[in-house]
């Protein structure tokens, strides 16, 4: 068994607390959902590990899940994206947290074996490195009855061992829920790259030229931000159907070599590698800004914009997502073990949702 806790200074927990607790209401949907599994008991007495973006809201999940008796391990997914003093403040309040900002590549591995190595029951991964460390390590992973995974590129990587058989554990698709990529992808991340990339540059934004690379509901996200901040928007793209698509919505499509010479802001958005390369900064004018709002940071070489130099999302689409993550995680505690798959989020859970989300926000619908 290893210590409680690796963090980087545990002196930081009072500002960490004061974070959450301002998250923490403006959670509704996530507290509506914490009231209706207290009284199921799932949760009581079961292992639950989470390797995700390491700040207050993702803080205030681990809480609620908490919360509902379970003891609860966190690592970062991304060290550049993990708040210190949010780490501190976990630690402080009982939960295994392993992690620090900036954590070298060996020691962030590190951590990802100290969430899992106490035989988890449910896991909640972003981005697929813990599922690839129990590929790799199936002796932790024997109570394991599934992996909840939160982003696009996680979900591909996860498909892909399917495809090929060798996937060891059931997972479910968090981020292909409805009520999950059709708000946090693109107006989670639309918002909150904006946020970062104005508040980090002190640049107007109006009469520039955006190059968004990539279509997907992240590049949406980010090139409506863009359009609507008064941006002419260029979008790259491989997908035939998606460059289609993003013509079809206003922008300009052209490969990234021709963008290259024409942006003021490149903002890459497709979890993969060599989308923008030497050959094509050197292209650039002089001053242009480069980011990435991707998963991996070898898109470009530099973490996520919208975590590592900003906030995140907005605390109340994350609310959303996170509440999808706690209904999942009680799915599987609630149930016997699965074969081995990918599977979408269970219908009820997504309507269910999204359901609470019009009640808070007032809104009625027809039946």
């Amino acid at each position: 068994m290893s210590k409680d806790y690796q963090v980087r200074d545990i002196n930081l927990a009072e500002e960490g607390q004061q974070k959450i607790e301002w998250v923490s209401g403006w959670m509704p949907v996530l507290n509506s959902l914490y009231k209706k599994f207290s009284s199921e008991n799932n949760f009581k007495n079961k292992k639950v590990a989470l390797c995700i973006h390491l700040e207050a809201k993702t803080a205030y999940l681990a809480l609620t899940i908490q919360k509902l008796g379970a003891e609860v391990w966190i690592t970062g997914s991304n060290p550049l994206s993990t708040k210190d003093e949010i780490a501190a403040a976990l630690a402080k309040q009982g939960v295994h947290v392993f992690a620090k900002h900036a954590a070298a590549p060996e020691e962030y591995h590190s951590f990802i074996k100290s969430i899992v190595e106490n035989n988890m029951d449910v896991i909640v991964d972003d981005g697929g490195d813990v599922c690839e460390f129990l590929q790799e390590n199936p002796r932790y992973g024997v109570n394991l009855k599934g992996i909840c995974e939160e982003t696009t590129t996680g979900v591909n990587r996860l498909k892909e061992l399917a495809s090929t058989g060798k996937l060891l554990y059931p997972a479910i698709a968090v981020n292909d829920a409805k009520s999950k990529h059709l708000f946090d992808n693109r107006y989670g991340t639309g918002q909150s790259t904006w946020t970062a990339i104005t508040h980090l540059t002190n640049l107007n934004v109006a009469g520039k030229t955006v190059v968004v690379a990539g279509y997907g509901w992240v590049g949406r996200g980010v090139a409506a931000r863009a359009h609507g901040m008064g941006a002419e928007v260029i979008v790259t793209e491989i997908d035939p159907w998606k460059a289609l698509e993003a013509r079809m919505d206003g922008f300009r499509v052209m490969p990234m070599m021709k963008a290259a010479g024409e942006g003021d802001f490149f903002i890459t958005t497709t979890g993969l590698s060599g989308v923008i390369t030497t050959a094509h900064i050197q292209k650039m004018r002089s001053g242009a800004m480069l980011s990435n709002a991707g998963h991996f940071d070898f898109e470009i070489g530099g973490g996520i914009i919208n975590i590592a130099g900003g906030l995140g999302h907005p605390v109340d689409i994350m609310d959303m997502s996170f509440s999808v993550q706690l209904g999942c995680i009680n799915y599987f505690l609630s149930s016997e073990k699965q074969a081995p798959a990918v599977y979408r989020v269970p219908p009820e859970i997504d309507e269910l949702v999204t359901r609470e989300k019009l009640k808070v926000e007032r809104i009625e619908i027809d039946s």
